[in-house]
């Protein structure tokens, strides 16, 4: 096996992809290197930001240097793991490239590149139906064909996924690319998507493959590299992220920050404290020659990339990524659409986020969106499933969730022991979003107690209160301060002894 999972959280994954030069730690991300002229030396991408693995393009150096290229590394200048594309975004956007699936899986071979990828049929982000299918198909075809063709087994493979935004044939193709000898699998066609902004869709996308692809392989969403979306991304489970984005966003003059992009000359001041900006004010970008500044904002824009990636990680390390995302997600309203639209997978996430994270920290709830975190939808469903009442409390006392935490400790629950002590009939529960209902004996337990809400009560807590009430087998319920379909509603404790007096203790 060539990748582990270290850590995780929600869909996201820190793992360790071995190759013949090294282990790498995912998530990463894979600046893409012109081998004929690039703007950041690929040795300062190793030495200056620590980027351990680049991808290029072998159907340019094919190209470029003929059918007897020498090694990638040597023609790149770069010692660490390389990735070397097919030729497959040329035949996207020109329609045809001078080569073979088979020359170009074994030239790359030849040029000793660490990680290939053959040359798959891409989708695009607006073919027709009938077009994607054949897409499909012939990626298939070539993908199963391209496996007789390899004569090292030292090089990594990469199976792309193509379908583009039709799920179904987009599934199709996970499963049979999952079922080959790749050790990744890249999501094929993003670009154009992401290019429109459309992130729901994205969202669908990378949970469509990754439900089907098997777990132990990486994914890599090709051409994904502005730090305001990665974490969206890693969310879904990609471990991989290549794109040259840093360096053409320079080119136009635009700067990349984690929340989106500037135009560097209507800055008045650099918003960022990275070895670039922490050396200069904003309009010394403007006292340079056009080449310089693309060379400065390129060094900018890969380290706010870098920077975020390594935010991500260590989200991931500490359990809250979940916060991370929502933060991110809030600053464009296409990303907040991909963040809802992640709600549709809320099982999925669940399935793949810990019941305990490595260091254990107190949610945070927002609003709406937040209630559907992992956490809170692994609670509901096994109250709903495994929870049965204790043993003898056939009175069920709903009471509002306190400000103070744990529940248990709070001023309305010492109330509650201190009217009802001479009874053991009366099971108290505390109602409330975004829990719904927390039973007193589970309330210390996390995360039901460990946690920050700005809901306030909401209204989300009644479906859970009344699938409670119907399914736990109560005799007696009572529900203080509110209304609710199975309960009869209190104003007070003592209005709740007088009724209860009559039927005596337990």
């Amino acid at each position: 096996m060539c990748f582990e999972v270290k850590e995780r959280d929600l869909g996201g994954r820190i793992g360790a992809l071995r190759t013949r030069r090294g282990v790498l730690e995912t998530p990463t991300l894979m600046p893409v290197v012109n081998p004929v002229k690039n703007t950041i030396r690929p040795a300062e991408l190793k030495d200056d930001f620590g980027l351990e693995l680049i991808i290029t393009n072998a159907y340019i150096i094919l190209k470029h240097y003929g059918r007897e290229a020498r090694d990638v590394h040597e023609i790149t200048g770069f010692d660490g793991t390389i990735m070397t594309d097919s030729g497959a975004y040329q035949l996207l956007i020109y329609g045809g490239i001078d080569t073979t699936p088979e020359e170009i899986v074994r030239f790359q071979e030849r040029i000793r590149s660490d990680i290939g990828v053959i040359l798959d049929v891409p989708t695009g982000g607006f073919a027709t139906k009938q077009e994607a299918e054949h897409t499909v198909k012939e990626t298939i075809r070539r993908a199963k064909e391209s496996i007789s063709w390899r004569e090292d087994d030292t090089m990594l493979w990469a199976g792309p996924v193509q379908g583009g935004r039709y799920l179904d044939l987009l599934e199709f193709c996970a499963r049979a690319m999952g079922e080959l000898d790749f050790q990744i699998h890249p999501l094929g066609s993003p670009t154009q998507i992401m290019e429109e902004y459309d992130y729901a869709t994205l969202v669908d996308m990378i949970a469509t493959a990754k439900r089907a692809l098997p777990p132990e392989r990486p994914l890599h969403l090709f051409g994904a590299g502005h730090p305001m979306m990665l974490s969206l991304a890693v969310a879904l489970g990609c471990d991989l992220f290549d794109s040259a984005a840093y360096a053409l966003f320079a080119k136009d003059g635009r700067y990349m920050t984690q929340s989106g992009t500037m135009r560097v000359d209507e800055l008045e001041e650099l918003p960022c404290s990275c070895p670039i900006c922490a050396k200069r004010d904003a309009e010394d970008f403007a006292e340079v020659t056009k080449e310089e500044r693309e060379g400065l904002l390129a060094r900018h824009n890969l380290y706010v990339v870098v920077e975020e990636l390594r935010s991500i990680r260590e989200s991931i390390r500490e359990g809250t990524l979940w916060e991370h995302v929502e933060s991110r997600c809030r600053t464009h309203p296409k990303l907040y659409c991909g963040l809802k639209r992640l709600l549709d997978y809320r099982e999925y996430l669940e399935l793949n986020d810990p019941l305990v994270n490595r260091v254990v920290r107190g949610l945070f709830f927002y609003d709406e969106v937040s209630m559907s975190r992992p956490e809170v939808y692994r609670y509901k469903e096994r109250i709903a499933s495994r929870y049965s009442r204790p043993k003898g409390k056939d009175i069920l006392l709903l009471v509002p969730m306190p400000e103070e935490k744990p529940f248990t400790k709070s001023k309305i629950c010492n109330s509650v022991k201190e009217f009802f002590r001479d009874r053991e009939d009366v099971h108290v529960c505390f109602y409330g979003d975004p829990f719904g209902v927390v039973p007193s004996e589970l309330s210390e337990t996390f995360p039901l107690s460990q946690f920050e809400s700005a809901i306030g009560l909401g209204k989300a807590w009644r479906e859970s209160a009344e699938a409670f009430i119907s399914t736990k087998g109560y005799k007696k319920v009572f529900i203080l301060g509110q209304e609710l379909k199975g309960a009869k509603m209190i104003n007070s404790l003592e209005e709740l002894k007088r009724v209860l007096d009559p039927l005596g203790s337990a």
